[in-house]
């Protein structure tokens, strides 16, 4: 099984690590290629299993000289896949950002990449949504490495069956109350298994047209978690760089927010991110309630810099002019 791992080569990398049939068979094949990777784990205890999971990335760990960062959580209430995901990736960031990471790395293969594009097909969704699971995403102090979105779950377990190796198989992964088991057991899997090198080469294709589009999605200004992107003067593609950014900043719109946005011109989404739309630029930012001094607001006002934008820029220190001589030069 052949994987492109040049991105991985020197780096300090961090294994996102669940003793599952697709991570298990990451953390061995990346031994294999003699990638130097630590490994992260988070127990839910949401299942009598995961004891033993934890455990068994415990022994991987010490067998074969890994970091290994723990983190344990009880999960209760409504919308657990989501708070799990938040939870999970909030514990991520941490670690690289205290360990001096580079890179993410996280075992989504074929079978998710379709469940994905299924599941926004059936909400009514643009080629941007359709491909939302990509090979690499830059954030803003690391990167998110997928080296599997071209092989199939078939062929990891086969991989591990073949060199007699253990893994663990969760049993919520059969329960069809989550939506994604639903698109999984009824569509993907057993269309995988009949045409995998198809959807396989018809994503390739899907991916080399997305890039083909004259979207612009680099920001004009960058810095922390501030934002400011080029408006683009069409709906459509306002939303779509929106979206696309939200989505790699771990944010996903539901249509509801995108009309919002659309309507409302400024707003805040989900009490957590504002986004701006003004008549050059698009502003997203991290929504923060902050006193501000009387200079700082009159430069602002002067400037045309958004009033949802201005707090957080106020409380990040982020300077004001440097701003606006640069998305203006």
């Amino acid at each position: 099984m052949q994987l492109n791992l040049s991105e991985l080569t020197s780096k300090k990398n961090l294994l996102a690590f669940s003793a599952g049939v697709d991570s298990t068979a990451l953390f061995f094949l990346l031994l294999k290629d003699e990638i130097k990777f630590d490994i992260a784990i988070v127990n839910y205890n949401l299942r009598e299993e995961s004891k033993e999971e934890l455990e068994y990335a415990k022994s991987l760990a010490k067998k074969y000289d890994k970091q290994i960062f723990i983190k344990e959580v009880t999960l209760t209430g409504s919308n657990i896949e989501k708070n799990a995901r938040d939870i999970r990736y909030n514990f991520f960031e941490e670690i690289i950002t205290e360990n001096g990471y580079h890179n993410l790395i996280t075992a989504h293969q074929l079978n998710d990449k379709l469940e994905w594009f299924l599941m926004q097909l059936s909400k009514g969704a643009g080629l941007v949504e359709l491909l939302g699971l990509q090979e690499y995403i830059d954030k803003e102090n690391y990167k998110i490495i997928r080296p599997l979105l071209h092989t199939s779950k078939q062929k990891l377990e086969e991989f591990l069956k073949e060199n007699s190796i253990k893994y663990f198989v969760d049993k919520s992964n059969f329960e069809d109350k989550y939506r994604r088991n639903y698109f999984r057991h009824e569509f993907s899997n057993r269309f995988l298994s009949e045409f995998e090198n198809g959807v396989s080469k018809s994503f390739d294709f899907l991916q080399k047209d997305l890039k083909s589009l004259n979207i612009n999605y680099t920001p004009i200004f960058k810095e922390k978690s501030l934002t400011i992107f080029k408006n683009l003067h069409d709906e459509n593609l306002n939303i779509k760089v929106i979206d696309k950014h939200l989505k790699k900043e771990g944010f996903l719109l539901s249509k509801a927010q995108r009309d919002e946005i659309l309507k409302q011109q400024q707003t805040v989404i989900s009490n957590q991110v504002s986004v701006c739309i003004s008549d050059e630029f698009i502003w997203i930012c991290p929504y923060v309630i902050k006193t501000m001094n009387k200079k700082f607001k009159e430069f602002c006002r002067i400037n045309k810099i958004p009033k949802l934008a201005r707090a957080y820029i106020f409380n990040r220190k982020i300077d004001e002019k440097e701003i606006v001589k640069t998305i203006y030069s």
